[in-house]
């Protein structure tokens, strides 16, 4: 018996049937989502690509250019912190939803209150202290590559700070919407 979505915030999942008429419009953090996607995707697409010159590099013409390690490493970074940013966006992040799908309604909209203060939580510490390891070696060069040695940090930065509008969106609906809606997938 398939229950229907939980009934968070009518915008949060407006992607998923691409009609704003059944969902509403989108709002300016689903389209800063979009871009998230789209940055982790570049990077992904863009890390494999560095990868692949690197292999080809050193075994086909035995000279390994040296900036394709940081750059590849910065690349990973991007993907997986503006993913983990838009996944947090779409509620498709980590969790434990057994107990939040078998809770009351009350206690759910508890549970789903509290999840997402955590997640605003650990966005808050990576934008915080991702700055300030961007910031602190800001004027070391990287080996390799010509451009900071903290550049791989700043990500991290970017991205918590996404996790942090995003959660506080999702936090916003959750405690606006009615208990007696809180229903789970």
């Amino acid at each position: 018996m398939a229950e229907a979505p939980i009934a968070i915030a009518p915008d949060v999942d407006a992607e998923d049937s691409g009609s704003e008429v059944e969902h509403g419009p989108r709002t300016w953090l689903d389209r800063v989502a979009s871009v998230a996607t789209g940055v982790a995707g570049v990077a992904l697409v863009g890390m494999v690509a560095v990868q692949a010159l690197q292999v080809f590099a050193r075994y086909v013409l035995n000279d390994s250019p040296g900036w394709t390690e940081p750059v590849a490493l910065l690349l990973l970074n991007t993907a997986m912190s503006f993913g983990a940013a838009a996944g947090v966006h779409r509620g498709s992040h980590f969790g434990f939803f057994i107990l939040v799908h078998w809770a009351p309604p009350a206690v759910r909209k508890v549970l789903l209150s509290i999840t997402n203060l955590v997640i605003a939580g650990i966005g808050f510490v990576l934008a915080l202290w991702g700055g300030e390891l961007l910031l602190d070696g800001i004027d070391i060069p990287m080996a390799g590559a010509p451009m900071p040695q903290s550049a791989v940090y700043a990500p991290m930065s970017i991205a918590g700070a996404l996790m942090v509008l995003f959660a506080l969106q999702r936090l916003v609906a959750v405690v606006t919407a009615p208990a007696a809606s809180m229903r789970s997938k």
